[in-house]
């Protein structure tokens, strides 16, 4: 059993998948900083000196002035401005994941696509690749593949 986990481990799709998460955790904490200090800071600024990470909704009904005062009763809360946070972290990494995706895409050459069809030897209609009978004048296709016509 140890020897085929090693052998589980080592494959490297597993390697890549270890580095990718690892990468990944350590860039969710950048973005996370940078949204919390850097981004929503302004925002706040230009709303009113807000901060996002204090916007909370105090369910109890009591009032409490301030986030850690509620925590700190145990008051049922909906905090939206962790959520708001969270929405901006996300669409940060998601226009991150886009633009490196879109940057790969944009150095790898395109794909070649196998063709789907050939022409009828008969008529020199489009045929299915894998088609015995041409749908159009059902005459019989040989097996071998018909070179495409001039």
């Amino acid at each position: 059993m140890l020897s085929e986990f090693k052998r589980f481990i080592s494959r490297g799709n597993v390697l890549d998948l270890a580095v990718g998460v690892i990468i990944g955790a350590a860039f969710g904490k950048i973005v996370t900083s940078l949204v919390n200090d850097v981004i929503m800071p302004p925002i706040g600024l230009v709303l009113g000196r807000v901060d996002f990470k204090d916007l909370f909704i105090d369910l109890s009904g009591k009032g409490h002035q301030s986030l850690v005062a509620a925590k700190a009763a145990s008051a049922p809360l909906i905090m939206y401005g962790s959520f708001l946070n969270a929405i901006f972290e996300f669409l940060i990494i998601a226009f991150v994941v886009f633009f490196l995706i879109r940057q790969v895409n944009r150095l790898l050459p395109p794909a070649e696509v196998p063709p789907s069809t050939r022409p009828c030897p008969e008529c020199l209609s489009e045929i299915p690749v894998a088609a015995k009978r041409c749908a159009h004048c059902t005459s019989v296709i040989p097996d071998q593949p018909v070179p495409p016509a001039p």
